[in-house]
């Protein structure tokens, strides 16, 4: 039997966050991987803000950041496109492209620096609660162990079982589970090679596609989509994105990633006796943009704090651990929720209405480019908008 104070299941950004200030703030901490690699395969598009890093005090880094981003092209289904760049207005909100593989290590090194243990390699196979702690069999290369912890972070992604295992219902339902799905890719024609490009409409029902710059001729390119809106596959979709979009006509795939995006907000509960979920695990996403790297290390944050904190008061209880609840969605909560209702209200949009949209913009001078931005502009353009948005400004 293996004892600690805290053990972090998932060696994700969110569970390395919540990993490194549990341990910062004294706590023992273990966390665990069913991975061999930390970062691989990717199951994102790797897009963050800068102003999202240095909210967590993380400074970029070469080895990690692949492109430095210029602004944003929004592309409506006939075509009519909106460019958000550096050339006429101020980017608070410009941010980098990642190499995943490689900035989930460098997350997972520094919570190592700060004291946490890693176990990669080492797949939870259920836990069980004993006295005030929770004990989880654990396997590692064929064989079984156990670990006896006093707080359990739950950071293991959108199909999270940890949480299920304590009796938390934070598994997300079908219609708030966008399935996404990605190339990486070589010889894509970009007009613009630091602008990260939307497509919107029937291209993905339910969500959009996306093209990422990482290099000269080097993209994400990649869709979501909620699977009970189209009859037609996740990667058929995809295809034919490819096919039929300038940029990829002539590129070829290197590499092919798929996930689910839990898209439907944080489950009510987030926390219980000796347990905490962070990351994916709590819909710690961006309901509008799917983004989930920045607000999942903050839960992680958040979780690894009240987790230190709570050991050092020698109190796992769940009323000690509802702080790590208020803090956290006073800190995201309100941007999760309101984006929630935009998502809400961008699905009920035709084809036709985006268009309308994409030309109205024409007409309208962006102060920035932000999701806030693009919410008040859409509100001043659509009579529809302002009915059902006008109150999140």
């Amino acid at each position: 039997m293996i004892k600690t104070d805290v053990l972090v299941i998932g060696s994700g950004p969110a569970g390395s966050s919540a990993a490194k200030h549990a341990a910062l703030g004294g706590a023992e901490v273990i966390i665990v991987d069913k991975k061999s690699e930390i970062g691989a395969p990717k199951r994102c598009a790797e897009g963050v803000s800068k102003a999202g890093l240095a909210d967590l005090g993380i400074e970029p880094n070469n080895r990690w950041v692949t492109k430095e981003l210029d602004g944003v092209r929004l592309v409506s289904p006939n075509g009519t496109d909106v460019w958000l760049t550096s050339d006429e207005i101020e980017l608070p909100e410009a941010g980098y492209i990642l190499e995943r593989k490689i900035f989930d290590k460098y997350m997972a090194m520094d919570a190592a620096r700060a004291g946490a243990e890693i176990r990669i390699k080492t797949l939870a196979h259920g836990m069980r609660k004993e006295g005030d702690a929770y004990v989880v069999t654990c396997e590692h290369m064929g064989e079984l162990f156990e670990i006896k912890a006093n707080i359990i972070i739950a950071a293991d992604g959108p199909e999270s079982r940890v949480a299920r295992w304590a009796g938390l219902k934070t598994a997300t339902k079908a219609t708030n589970m966008e399935s996404g799905i990605q190339f990486e890719m070589v010889g894509v024609e970009m007009e613009k090679k630091d602008v990260i490009e939307f497509y919107f409409g029937s291209v993905a029902p339910g969500g959009y596609a996306w093209i990422f710059p990482k290099g000269d001729d080097i993209a994400n390119v990649g869709l979501a989509v909620i699977t009970n809106d189209t009859d037609k596959s996740p990667y058929e979709h995809l295809k034919d994105f490819v096919a039929n979009c300038p940029a990829t006509k002539n590129a070829q795939a290197v590499e092919f990633n798929i996930g689910g995006d839990p898209v439907g907000g944080m489950p009510k509960k987030i926390y219980e006796d000796n347990i905490l979920v962070c990351g994916d695990a709590a819909g710690q996403v961006n309901p509008l943009t799917g983004g989930g790297i920045i607000s999942g290390m903050k839960g992680g944050m958040h979780a690894g704090i009240v987790a230190a904190n709570a050991i050092s008061d020698n109190d796992f209880s769940e009323k000690r651990l509802k702080e790590y609840d208020s803090n956290v969605r006073d800190d995201i909560g309100h941007e999760i929720d309101k984006y929630l209702k935009v998502k809400d209200y961008a699905l009920s949009l035709s084809d036709k209405e985006l268009d309308s949209v994409a030309d109205a913009f024409q007409d309208i001078k962006f102060e920035k480019v932000s999701t806030t931005e693009l919410v008040k502009n859409l509100i001043k353009v659509s009579p529809k908008a302002l009915l059902k948005l006008g109150k999140l400004l």
